[in-house]
């Protein structure tokens, strides 16, 4: 996912929570995946714990504005 935040923001608040929840099974993943040393890019974890962090912050703007 190469979205940026103004793209999420035209998403409804459920929407962005489901992207949360399978981007951070996603992270546990390659987590476990860094650990057994069978992940191929290590730099993945990062892009995903940002792309979380950017859903998070797009999701309480959108509560703060209600």
């Amino acid at each position: 996912m190469k979205n940026k935040a103004h793209d999420l923001r035209d998403l409804a608040v459920e929407e962005l929570e489901n992207r949360v929840r399978e981007k951070s099974e996603e992270l546990m993943n390659l987590r476990i995946q860094l650990n057994m040393r069978a992940l191929d890019n290590p730099l993945k974890v990062r892009q995903t714990r940002r792309e979380i962090a950017v859903l998070k912050t797009v999701i309480n703007q959108k509560k703060g504005a209600r």
